[in-house]
């Protein structure tokens, strides 16, 4: 067992010696701990990076940007994220086309229309011609008619007040002018 107060006397009899003493440092009298200047980073590398990324692959799909920025988070070092990164990409692990579609059928299904679905795809830093077919394809006279009856029921409105409201909803939420004003006047018999 340690006798503390054999130890407190011990140290302050060595605090009561004049500090002017030539003799170097003991390692009795004091300890002496080396700071280093440079803190040494901390980071993934090598194969805990690559573990890192297939673990992060295996949650969500990201989009190569995105998945850049958010390896070089816990990377020492940004260029090895890249290379890594592309090499997912290149054995198809990582795909924005992928990352496309699936923002383009989220979007779809919450009744966007193209204007809000490429600026989705802008903030993710996707390119919008990955999905230019499929985005073609969609008939969004039919979409943006029926996110109209869903929001203001079938009735074709007459008074400016009630269709300019309609109109902004529609545009807000991404649809082309032409898609809107079919969507508006559509009667309910048409098709």
């Amino acid at each position: 067992m340690l006798d503390y107060e054999t130890l407190k006397q011990q140290f302050d009899e060595s605090s009561d010696e004049s500090p002017s003493c030539s003799s170097p440092p003991q390692d009795s009298d004091a300890l002496h701990f080396e700071t280093d200047p440079q803190p040494k980073a901390q980071g993934l590398t090598g194969t805990r990076l690559r573990s890192y990324a297939f673990a992060v692959l295996t949650r969500k799909e990201y989009s190569k940007a995105d998945l850049i920025e958010k390896l070089a988070l816990y990377a020492m070092d940004r260029d090895e994220v890249v290379k890594l990164v592309d090499e997912l990409a290149r054995e198809n692990y990582q795909s924005d086309q992928r990352v496309a579609e699936m923002m383009l059928a989220s979007q779809k299904r919450k009744g966007k229309g193209p204007n809000r679905i490429k600026l989705a795809l802008k903030s993710k830093k996707i390119d919008s011609s990955l999905i230019q077919d499929e985005l073609k394809e969609t008939d969004w006279n039919e979409q943006a008619y029926q996110l109209k009856v869903k929001k203001f029921g079938l009735k074709v409105e007459k008074e400016p007040k009630l269709k300019a409201k309609q109109i902004r909803f529609l545009m807000y939420r991404g649809f082309e002018m032409d898609a809107i004003m079919k969507a508006i006047s559509r009667k309910e018999d048409e098709i």
